[in-house]
């Protein structure tokens, strides 16, 4: 088996690719390291670092040759990005992921595995989500990832390629850059609560998510690539807590008693979201879920 892992440098993408070497596997990486960082890429003698851009439909088809599995996390992620530049967005999500759905099909690869989003649920009517509620994006980023999971489907029908889409949650976990605009919340609280900084809240905090730890997520990218599931697959903890739930949880770990400051709500954010990852554990097998304190303590230990 040999591995491509678009977007190999970033968050996700890194710690899949540490997973996929740990089981011995020839792992190649395609970034251009727009929010990658090659220090995410400890030197192995299996990992080959190719530094090109999935619009580059080039660049991917060299990226491609003798490839057997791919799993493909490299996209533009800041939903406010897509909304201020919703055709260079689009570049990335529809053209770049297109480049590398048909480059793989013209490949005869075995197992095509990608990046979805719950951001293609919008503000769900009811919860928890499964696989088959409603999909109904807010913005243009959740509108990329639904097509995405149309355009994977229909492949799978016309070229009988096999492929998984996983809709992750609210990933965290070390890399995480807290300064990029891609950083989710516990990035940025866990950043802030380090230097002193008062934390804003956009809201009365109550807003609720399920935060899956980054590590949890690299296994199971790495089952996805090993199993025969198909379709889409909501990868969560099946647990949502609120945001001053998680703040309270964060400042036990660290030792401290943080200083909130409420701000008015951000424009279009959601309410409350939750997943039911039953085909999750049905299908991929995950080993034990981390516990949201022993992935927090992971990531402030990762920052000191």
């Amino acid at each position: 088996m040999n591995f491509l892992v678009t977007g190999g440098a970033g968050f996700i993408g890194s710690h899949s690719v540490e997973a996929l070497l740990a089981d011995g596997a020839q792992v190649r990486v395609l970034d251009n390291f727009t929010s990658g960082k090659r220090a995410n890429l400890a030197a192995h003698a299996n990992l080959q670092i190719v530094d090109g851009d999935i619009r580059d439909a080039e660049a991917v088809d060299h990226a491609m040759v003798g490839i057997t599995h791919v799993l493909h996390l490299a996209a533009q992620v800041s939903v406010p990005a897509s909304v201020a530049d919703p055709v260079g967005s689009s570049q990335h999500n529809l053209r770049g992921f297109l480049n590398v759905l048909d480059a793989a099909r013209r490949a005869g690869v075995k197992r095509f595995v990608y990046a979805s989003s719950a951001a293609v649920y919008g503000a769900p009517e009811r919860l928890p989500l499964d696989e088959s509620s409603p999909v109904a994006p807010l913005s243009p980023y959740g509108l990329e990832k639904s097509i995405n999971d149309q355009y994977a489907a229909l492949y799978r029908q016309l070229y009988q390629l096999s492929s998984l889409g996983l809709r992750y949650f609210n990933v965290y976990g070390p890399r995480q850059d807290p300064a990029s605009p891609y950083a989710g919340v516990i990035s940025r609280f866990s950043s802030a609560m380090t230097r002193g900084d008062t934390l804003r809240v956009f809201g009365d905090g109550e807003q609720t998510r399920d935060f899956i730890f980054v590590k949890d997520v690299a296994q199971l990218n790495k089952r996805a690539l090993m199993s025969d599931a198909d379709g889409v697959c909501n990868i969560a903890t099946g647990h949502s807590v609120t945001l001053l739930e998680l703040i309270d949880t964060l400042a036990q770990c660290a030792g401290c008693t943080p200083q909130i400051r409420h701000e008015p709500p951000a424009p279009g954010d959601i309410r409350h979201s939750g997943a039911t990852p039953r085909k999750m554990f049905e299908q991929l097998n995950p080993p034990p879920m981390t516990k949201l304190a022993d992935g927090l303590k992971q990531l402030l230990e990762a920052s000191a």
